[in-house]
């Protein structure tokens, strides 16, 4: 049985069901859910394409950004976590371009945590010495530096509509083909200035994430970069989107072979955090972070090395930075333990 097929059979059995509890189904289903079967997540081969498979620029960047930040921290002994690696480029570009940062690497233990069988064996192949965890609260405690890009915009969301007699809840249904179909419930209470046609979107696990980083990070000093396509500020707009071959798709079209992710609401990450007792840094545009980090001059340096690279170089840079790209859409924010300085970058 399909995975479509075991949807509409407990939307017979239960009623419809709710935009988060149909997304987490289509991305964790043990056995048809999208990360239990694809491989080649973020790769060229891949539905969509990350920054880190856009260009080994970004990896070593982010490298040398926990490097500056593990000083910042007083060099200890520190984990050094990846959440959802995907095929562990990242990583594996970040340690090439710290290897020769003395006591960094000695001084690492590197944690990925990932739920996908497949690519824990991706990311066996490129990075050494590593551990896995399924959940942050499952690595080590201590001193910590946590990446996170393109990780939140995969947390399920549900989705509110405000119509003309309040709001309803966007839900997943049948129509009379028994076929996968959006609906909305009755009207909900509660009173808004909203437009009506606004959507409000919330990530129910975005809260409990929050409190592991601010455990984690008022146990031991350490710091968390997320980096993820969103908003500042919410927009009220419909954001969820299905992403199959670098094609927008029709997510109930065929569930659990398609990405089905939303835009991250980056102010709910900030207010979060803060109420937490945690410093907040961000958010800001990706491509104003990484030329800050200095992209451009490392871009220089590797034309400079390689002139035949040079206009691949540069093309790299456009689409890490243009507006019109990743650098505009995409957000950094960073988390960090009270009392330390400002993060670099910032």
């Amino acid at each position: 049985m399909s995975l479509k097929d075991k949807l509409i059979e407990h939307i017979k059995d239960n009623g419809p069901m709710t935009v988060a509890e149909f997304m987490a189904a289509c991305l964790y289903d043990p056995k048809h859910g999208y990360y239990a079967t694809r491989p080649a997540i973020g790769g060229q081969a891949a539905d969509f394409i990350t920054a880190p498979e856009a260009s080994q620029m970004f990896g070593e960047l982010i490298g040398l950004w926990c490097a500056h930040e593990w000083d910042v921290l007083g060099k200890p002994a520190f984990n050094w976590i990846e959440l959802g690696p995907g095929r562990g480029v990242l990583m594996q570009d970040a340690q090439r371009a710290t290897q020769r940062i003395d006591g960094m690497h000695d001084n690492s233990n590197i944690v990925l945590i990932e739920m996908s069988a497949p690519l824990r064996d991706e990311q066996a192949s490129r990075i050494e010495g590593a551990e896995w965890a399924l959940r942050l609260e499952d690595a080590p405690p201590g001193p910590s530096l946590i990446i996170g890009n393109e990780f939140l915009d995969c947390f399920p969301i549900r989705q509110f509509v405000k119509g003309e007699d309040g709001w309803h809840e966007k839900l997943v249904g049948l129509d009379e083909t028994e076929q996968l179909t959006f609906g909305l419930s009755q009207a909900l209470p509660g009173e808004s200035e909203d437009a009506e046609g606004s959507v409000r979107e919330i990530a129910p696990s975005l809260e409990a994430f929050i409190y592991e980083i601010e455990r984690r990070l008022h146990a031991a000093p350490g710091r968390a970069l997320l980096i993820d396509y969103g908003y500042a500020e919410p927009e009220g707009a419909d954001t969820l989107q299905a992403l199959s071959n670098h094609k927008h798709v029709d997510p109930l079209a065929a569930p659990g072979e398609a990405d089905l992710t939303a835009h991250v609401d980056f102010a709910r990450v900030a207010h979060l955090a803060r109420e937490a007792g945690l410093a907040v840094h961000g958010p800001m545009a990706q491509g104003a972070f990484l030329r800050t980090l200095g992209l451009e001059v490392r871009a220089e340096a590797l034309a400079n090395a390689n002139p035949q690279h040079a206009a691949r170089l540069e093309r790299e840079v456009e689409r890490l930075t243009a507006p019109e790209q990743m650098g505009a859409l995409f957000k950094v924010i960073c988390l960090s333990s009270p009392g330390l300085p400002p993060p670099a970058g910032f």
